[in-house]
């Protein structure tokens, strides 16, 4: 839901909340909008799971005022932030049941003291909020809700993936011990048959997934901070690395600023560059990110990551001349 129209469909639910039937051109009088506003708030509700009711013979409508939660006692940073969530951060990240955080939302909405409620929504429509491109994922609640509950339930689940690294379509028996939320997209942790180890799938690949009565064990020493270890990412390698790079002065304070990586150490050189450090376990992830500086990067350590950022640089050169 756009964050112009928060305002607008809590007045409406407000209205049509007081157990008092409506027209559309009533509403739109009321409220100060157009039929066109009104039908089109009214889908949204519809959308989210707002169940209004409406007499065909009167042209009107209403809602249940039993459907909403009794008056809750938040104060004005405990709403905003909250709402902030809600009406924000699931706009912008991939997040699961989003119809049903925005309908939460409007019910707490709905229910705040009027003053904390125009606050919070005066003070909405100036805050915006902007993350990494992510990964869409149509069926995300579907899949989300299945591998959840086969987490739960401790049962294994079947799947035909979209594996990149194998470059085909593949057969998976998983064991599911772990959802996990990434930058860009969702993934799930667990026992894979087919590879006889513990590995990570994306899941806006899986093209097929189906839940057994096939009960599995063994998932209780699992940890995913062990499992991810010193990885830079998510894909851990088996090799820790010493890197070590420099980064020069015009990129070199908004690096230094952000906490990349747990064993990140930074020194300010008096030129305006940065050397930073780090342990990392693996390098094709890694390298992938300093690739993303450019010329503002050198690295010093180790020789093989070197290696590796001096023969994509050749590749990109012949690729591109």
């Amino acid at each position: 839901m756009k964050t112009s129209r928060i305002s607008r469909v809590v007045q409406l639910l407000t209205t049509l909340q007081s157990g008092e039937s409506y027209a559309v051109s009533d509403l739109a009088k009321m409220l100060g909008m157009s039929r066109r506003t009104i039908f089109r708030d009214l889908k949204e509700l519809q959308t989210v799971g707002v169940p209004y009711h409406y007499n065909a013979k009167s042209g009107s409508y209403t809602i249940d005022p039993e459907f909403f939660l009794p008056p809750i006692d938040l104060n004005l940073q405990e709403a905003l932030g909250l709402l902030l969530l809600v009406h924000k951060a699931s706009g912008q990240i991939q997040l699961p049941f989003k119809n049903s955080s925005l309908l939460a939302a409007l019910k707490i909405e709905n229910n705040l003291p009027a003053k904390i409620r125009q606050y919070c929504n005066t003070a909405l429509k100036n805050i915006s909020t902007r993350v990494d491109p992510q990964a869409p994922m149509n069926l995300l609640d579907k899949t989300f809700a299945q591998i959840q509950k086969a987490i739960a339930k401790k049962n294994e689940v079947s799947m035909r993936y979209h594996s990149l690294f194998e470059g085909q379509i593949i057969d998976v028996e998983l064991c599911p011990y772990h959802l996990m939320y990434n930058r860009r997209a969702w993934y799930v942790v667990g026992f894979s048959g087919l590879h006889k180890s513990i590995r990570t799938f994306k899941l806006n690949r899986i093209r097929e997934l189906k839940s057994t009565e096939k009960y599995f064990a063994g998932d209780e020493s699992f940890n995913l901070y062990d499992f991810l270890g010193r990885a830079w990412s998510m894909i851990p390698e088996g090799k820790i690395y010493n890197i070590k790079l420099r980064f020069l002065p015009v990129v070199a304070n908004n690096v230094a600023e952000v906490q990349w990586h747990s064993t990140q150490k930074v020194t300010h050189s008096s030129d305006g560059s940065a050397t930073v450090e780090f342990r990392v376990d693996g390098l094709r992830e890694i390298t992938w990110w300093i690739l993303g500086y450019g010329d503002q990067v050198q690295v010093l350590a180790p020789k093989a990551l070197r290696n590796n950022i001096l023969e994509t640089a050749k590749n990109m050169v012949k690729l591109n001349s």
